[in-house]
């Protein structure tokens, strides 16, 4: 009953950061069914219980006779899981044999301290569907050393279990462990149980099949609204030189006027330019398209502008550094560039006064590229978002 009573706080405490989590992020246009998690950081704490009653795999859900516990968290491990679905995991567990409790075949009289080292080799069984999943079963098998019953031996293991993932990053994690000793024939082979959260970090996306068609069509409707948005502009510019035409053979007045009004648009543009050039570029934080604090300010800044001269139209571009492939970086422009867009829309922008590119890492400012080491805040100078007048 305690265990039970523990793992439902574990569950209670992961269900709420997930909600916790997802309340601060914002919608997505490729939403998470769009992509598959292709490598990732993991780090867990929970229980352990160890059957070490002598008889391996004879009564395993013999929990009151031959399971040994604490009740606090008294394992803990971290692990990588790379692109093919192998992981790999350390692992630390402490534990102590109960009086009273089955050990080595006979009844336990003397409370012992329980300690274990493990490495693991993992495969995520999932990869052969090539797909997430809140169920996550993986299989694997490791080395360890083992002090256990004052007896210290080193174990090849063999480990089963399955995560079951509330939210991207949080999830709760159950195997078993067979552990059969290596050396000293006076330890035993014995199981080991395990049940904790484990948090996913440094987590990196691909595409999957979906995802790179909603892609394709996403960026199809944008060049369609592009070519739609030129000729607009087009037509109007034809407009515009018929009617300064017309207007230059009618009255000569009407021609110096029209100089007039020519230079007061040149000295308008060079006053938005410096106050565009005061505002800056809007930056971004590594590996990521959310906007900063510092970049929604310089929005701010440029929607106000918006605002104030209703006629000038933008070409906004957004641009990637150098770590990452060129594809994941190009991707991740688009991001930015979307989302720079869709929040300079919700500070009352029209969508037809914007024009969007992404370039991902093919416009850096300086010398960091993939061949050149450089600190973080060169890099950050590439992580942008740029503003060019198009129309004003």
């Amino acid at each position: 009953m305690k265990n039970l009573a523990i793992l439902s706080i574990l569950v209670f405490f992961i269900s709420q950061l997930s909600i916790f989590s997802q309340e601060l992020g914002p919608n997505l246009e490729l939403t998470s069914r769009d992509s598959i998690i292709e490598r990732s950081w993991h780090v867990g704490i929970g229980l352990n219980a160890v059957d070490d009653s002598g008889d391996m795999f004879d009564e395993l859900l013999a929990v009151d006779s031959q399971w040994n516990y604490v009740y606090f968290p008294s394992r803990i491990n971290l692990g990588r899981y790379f692109k093919s679905g192998i992981g790999v995991d350390a692992i630390a567990t402490y534990n102590k044999y109960q009086v009273g409790k089955l050990i080595e075949g006979s009844i336990n009289t003397v409370e012992k301290d329980y300690y274990a080292i493990d490495s693991r080799v993992t495969y995520d069984l999932m990869k052969v569907f090539k797909k997430d999943s809140w169920f996550d079963p993986y299989v694997g098998v490791g080395l360890g050393y083992t002090k256990a019953d004052n007896v210290g031996r080193g174990t090849y293991n063999a480990v089963i279990g399955f995560r079951t993932w509330i939210s991207e990053r949080f999830g709760i994690d159950f195997n078993s462990t067979g552990k059969w000793r290596i050396s000293n024939d006076n330890a035993t082979n014995h199981l080991q149980h395990g049940v904790g959260v484990v948090y996913r970090f440094g987590i990196e996306k691909v595409l999957n099949e979906s995802g790179e068609e909603k892609l394709a069509l996403m960026e199809a409707l944008e060049k369609e609204k592009q070519r739609q948005l030129d000729s607009l502009n087009q037509v109007e510019k034809e407009k515009e030189l018929a009617r300064k035409l017309e207007m230059e053979r009618a009255l000569a007045q009407q021609r110096a006027e029209e100089e007039a009004k020519k230079a007061a648009r040149e000295n308008l543009l060079k006053e938005i330019e410096l106050q565009m050039e005061g505002l800056g570029n809007a930056y971004f934080d590594l590996n990521s398209s959310y906007l900063n604090k510092n970049a929604k300010t310089v929005l701010i800044g440029l929607a106000a502008m918006m605002e104030k001269y209703p006629q000038l139209e933008l070409e906004i571009s957004s641009h990637a550094d150098s770590r990452g492939s060129e594809t994941y970086n190009q991707w991740l422009s688009e991001r930015r560039v979307n989302r720079t867009l869709e929040f300079l829309k919700k500070q009352g922008v029209p969508e037809t006064r914007l024009h969007g590119e992404s370039f991902g890492e093919s416009q850096l400012l300086n010398d960091c590229d993939d061949h050149t080491y450089c600190p973080e805040d060169k890099h950050q100078i590439n992580r942008r978002s740029e503003f060019k007048i198009v129309n004003y």
